[in-house]
C-alpha cells in the first residue's frame, strides 16, 4: 500500500507539473499573439547582441551574386541603421533574408511585382498575418550564430560510429532488468556506466552543441513546414507547395529528431527539461546526430532552398509593417527614359525631415556650404532608388527612374590598415565606379561627395572636372556634391546645379535645408569663425582675402 501511495503522489505531481506547463505555454502564446498585433506597424527598438549582429549577414555571405551593392555604399548610406529600421522580422530567416535583400537590388520588374503582391496581399490581410508571424515566433532565432555559420562546416565534419554508445546503452538496460536478481551488481554496474555515460556526454556535447543547436532550427524549419497548411495564404500557393516538396526529403531526419532533439529545442517544457536528463543518460541526441548529419549533408541545397522561402516570405510581412510605420511611402515607377524624377523625397533616419523634389535629365552638382544639407540629400536620393529597387518602397510622395546598379563615395576614411591615406582610399572608390560605367553592363546611378577632397585645391579642381565629365554619359547618372564654386562654371554644360543656402540672424546661422535651382551664391566658412568669437582681425583678412579672388581670381 505504502509502494502504491508513493507511486500516486509521483503520478500526481508529474500530471501536475504536466498541466502547469501546458497551461504555461498557452499563456505565453496569448501574451505573444497580443505582442505581435500592438507590434505591427509601430517603430521597432530592439536590443542586439554582438553574437547576434555577427549572424545577421548569414544568408547574404551564402549568397554572394553579381549587382549587390558593396560595402563601401552601404557604409557610405547607413544602411546598417536602416535595416534595423526595417527588421520587423521575428525569426533569423526573415532577418538574415532582409540583409541580403537590402543588399541586392533587383534589375528586372518581375521579381519586384512579385514581392508587391505579397507585402500589399499581408497588409491587407491582419488575421492570416498574425498567423503566419506567429509560426515565425516559434521558427524563431538560430542562437548565437546564423544557421550557415553551422551549415558550412558540415561537410568537413568526418561521421563516426555510434556502436560504443548503443554498447553501453544496452549494458545499461541490462543491469536495470538484473536489479531484481542481483540487485548490487544491478545497481553498481548501473551507477558505473551512468557515470561514465555522463561524464563522456558532456565533452561529446560540447563539441556537437553547435550542430545541434543548428538541427534543432533545421527541426523547428520542417515543422513549420508541416504547420503552414493550417494558414490559407493564396499568394504563397506556390512557395507552400515548394516547402512541402522539399521537407518530404527529410524523412530520416524526421525520425532521428523525434527522440534526440527534444532537449534541444530551448523550447523550456516540462518534457523537454526531462529529455535533456534521458539524453545524458542515454546520448540519445548523441545517437541520432549522426544520422541527422548524414541527412542534412545530402540535402544542404534542399535546406538553404526552405530557408529562402521562409526568409523571403517573413521579409515581405516586414516590408508591410515598416510600410505602416512611416509617415508616407510610395511604390516606385520604373521607367527606361533616362530620366530620374522624385518628388518630396525624405531620408529615412531624420526625424523631421524637410522634403525636397528632384527631376533630372543628366547630371546634378548640388553646392552650399557647410551644414547646408548637401551630403544628406545625396544620401536620401541614393537610399530611396535602393530602397525602390529592393523593398519596392520609397519614402517620397513619387518616383520615377530606371534599375541602376548604385555605387557611391561619400564617408570615406584613411585606412589605417593597410596605411593607405584617405586620398589614396578616394581616388580607388572613384575609379570603381568608373569602371562600371565603362562596362556598361547596367545603368549606373552614382552618388560622390567631396570630389578628391584628399589633395590640394589645383589639383582637386583639375581632376574633379575631367572626372566628373567623364561620368555624364549614356547609361550613367552622377549626383556629386562640393564646395568649389569654380566647378559650378566649368561643368555647366554636363551637369544641372542646384544648391542649399542658409540665412543669418542675431549672430546665428540657420538652415532651411531646402534644394534650390542654380549655384550657391552665399558662404558661412568665416562668418562661423566670427560667432564662434574669433579676433575681428583674422576675420575682417579673411573677408578681404576671400573678396580678392573672387573678384580678380588671385590670390594676395
Amino acid at each position: 500500500m505504502e509502494a502504491l501511495g508513493i507511486i500516486g503522489l509521483l503520478a500526481c505531481g508529474i500530471l501536475f507539473i504536466f498541466v502547469k506547463g501546458v497551461l504555461g505555454e498557452r499563456r505565453k502564446e496569448k501574451e505573444l499573439r497580443a505582442r505581435i498585433h500592438r507590434s505591427y506597424g509601430k517603430e521597432w527598438e530592439r536590443e542586439y547582441s554582438d553574437e547576434e549582429l555577427s549572424g545577421i549577414p548569414g544568408f547574404f555571405n551564402a549568397h554572394p551574386g553579381e549587382g549587390q551593392i558593396d560595402d563601401i555604399t552601404w557604409n557610405d548610406l547607413s544602411m546598417d541603421e536602416i535595416f534595423f529600421q526595417m527588421n520587423h522580422t521575428w525569426s533569423s530567416a526573415g532577418q538574415e533574408y532582409l540583409y541580403y535583400a537590402l543588399h541586392t537590388p533587383a534589375m528586372e520588374e518581375d521579381a519586384l511585382e512579385r514581392a508587391e503582391e505579397q507585402i500589399t496581399w499581408f497588409a491587407s490581410h491582419e488575421r492570416e498575418r498574425e498567423e503566419l508571424q506567429l509560426l515565425y515566433c516559434r521558427l524563431g532565432r538560430s542562437g548565437k550564430y546564423s544557421i550557415y555559420d553551422y551549415l558550412m562546416y558540415l561537410e568537413k565534419l568526418k561521421e563516426k560510429s555510434s556502436a560504443g554508445v548503443i554498447l553501453a546503452d544496452v549494458l545499461l538496460l541490462l543491469c536495470a532488468a538484473a536489479i531484481p536478481f542481483a540487485p548490487s551488481l544491478g545497481m553498481i554496474g548501473l551507477f558505473v556506466i551512468m557515470t561514465i555515460n555522463m561524464f563522456t556526454y558532456m565533452k561529446q556535447k560540447r563539441e556537437a552543441e553547435p550542430y545541434l543547436v543548428s538541427f534543432a532550427y533545421v527541426k523547428r524549419v520542417l515543422d513549420f513546414a508541416d504547420r503552414i497548411r493550417r494558414v490559407d495564404i493564396p499568394v504563397l500557393k506556390e512557395e507552400w507547395s515548394e516547402l512541402e516538396l522539399l521537407a518530404g526529403r527529410f524523412g530520416r531526419f524526421k525520425g532521428s529528431a523525434v527522440l534526440g532533439m527534444r532537449g534541444s529545442t530551448m523550447a523550456g517544457d516540462p518534457l523537454s527539461i526531462l529529455m535533456d536528463y534521458v539524453n545524458m543518460i542515454l546520448h540519445l541526441d548523441l545517437i541520432c546526430f549522426q544520422g541527422m548529419l548524414r541527412e542534412v549533408k545530402q540535402h544542404l541545397s534542399d535546406l538553404d532552398r526552405m530557408v529562402e522561402l521562409l526568409g523571403r516570405t517573413e521579409y515581405h510581412m516586414a516590408v508591410a509593417s515598416w510600410r505602416e510605420s512611416v509617415e508616407g511611402w510610395c511604390v516606385p515607377v520604373f521607367t527606361h527614359t533616362g530620366e530620374l524624377e522624385i518628388q518630396k523625397l525624405v531620408h529615412p533616419l531624420l526625424r523631421e525631415p524637410v522634403k525636397n523634389s528632384i527631376r533630372s535629365e543628366k547630371g546634378v552638382l548640388v553646392t552650399g556650404s557647410n551644414a547646408s544639407g548637401k551630403s544628406t540629400f545625396l544620401k536620401a536620393v541614393a537610399i530611396n532608388a535602393l530602397l525602390a529597387q529592393t523593398v519596392h518602397t520609397c519614402l517620397a510622395d513619387s518616383y520615377r527612374g530606371n534599375l541602376y546598379r548604385i555605387l557611391s563615395s561619400m564617408a570615406l576614411r584613411d585606412d589605417l590598415e593597410s596605411g593607405e591615406s584617405y586620398y589614396m582610399v578616394e581616388i580607388k572608390a572613384l575609379k570603381r565606379i568608373l569602371d562600371a560605367a565603362e562596362e556598361g553592363r547596367a545603368p549606373v546611378l552614382c552618388f560622390v561627395d567631396e570630389v578628391l577632397r584628399g589633395t590640394n585645391t589645383v589639383e582637386r579642381i583639375a581632376a574633379s572636372v575631367q572626372i566628373l565629365k567623364s561620368l555624364n554619359r549614356p547609361g550613367v547618372r552622377c549626383f556629386a556634391a562640393t564646395h568649389d564654386i569654380e566647378l559650378t562654371e566649368l561643368l555647366k554644360a554636363d551637369y544641372d546645379n542646384y544648391h542649399f543656402e542658409e540665412q543669418v540672424r542675431e549672430e546665428d546661422i540657420f538652415f532651411n535645408y531646402v534644394l534650390m535651382p542654380g549655384r550657391a551664391v552665399t558662404r558661412n566658412a568665416i562668418r562661423l569663425l566670427k560667432i564662434i568669437g574669433y579676433q575681428d582681425s583674422i576675420i575682417r583678412e579673411a573677408d578681404r582675402m576671400a573678396a580678392r579672388f573672387l573678384e580678380k581670381g588671385e590670390w594676395s
